[in-house]
């Protein structure tokens, strides 16, 4: 991390921030590429006042939000007739689409801000709020919450501890790690549903 600290203190201002925002932005669209790493990256250059960590701070989280939202618009426009006309009907039956609806009206907002903080599926969740048509604002403020708070934590670890890069390579790998499980259980349970459920709209005897 610290040679790629080093190339991007020797970048022009403008270059940090866009390379900063299209990081954290970007694990919307590639949930393999985590936010996390961008975030932290700001507030450590912040502590070598290389950026302003407040511009920084905002910068990243608005571009997180933003593509949040931005998957959140696709899966609102083209999500339904992907998993009803396309390829998606062999992943999601109809009857499934329902139960999914059914959830996200009642749990919806709830779930896109604890989803928020899980890895993999920060993206997969406000897409869904889309297929379901839950409403914009119900999506929309439990996301820039649950992000403003986590990727606020981020940078104010990186800015105070940035020192001491081991620190926090340490805490964040801990932390994610931490997270990741809790994915898993997470993603163990909805596929266990999906199984159960798979063959909820066929005809007794079929």
């Amino acid at each position: 991390m610290v040679e790629a600290l080093d190339l991007l203190a020797g970048l022009p201002g403008w270059a940090v921030y866009t390379l900063l925002a299209l990081g954290a932005a970007i694990e919307n669209l590639v949930p393999p590429i985590p936010a996390d790493t961008f975030v932290v990256v700001a507030g450590l250059l912040a502590s070598r006042q290389v950026v302003d960590p407040l511009y920084a701070g905002f910068l990243t989280w608005a571009a997180n939000v933003a593509g949040a939202l931005v998957v959140y618009q696709m899966g609102h426009r083209y999500g339904r007739s992907f998993f009803e006309l396309g390829a998606g009907r062999w992943v999601l039956r109809p009857g499934q689409l329902r139960r999914i609806e059914r959830f996200y009206g009642r749990f919806g907002t709830s779930a896109v801000f604890f989803a928020r903080f899980l890895p993999g599926l920060r993206a997969v969740v406000p897409a869904f709020a889309g297929i379901s048509h839950q409403g914009f604002w119900r999506t929309a403020a439990p996301v820039a919450v649950a992000s403003g708070i986590w990727y606020g934590g981020l940078v104010w670890l990186g800015l105070t501890a940035g020192q001491n890069l081991e620190r926090v390579e340490e805490l964040l790998g801990s932390a994610n790690r931490t997270l990741l499980v809790i994915a898993v259980v997470v993603v163990s349970g909805l596929a266990y549903w999906w199984w159960k459920t798979r063959h909820d709209d066929e005809e007794p005897g079929s």
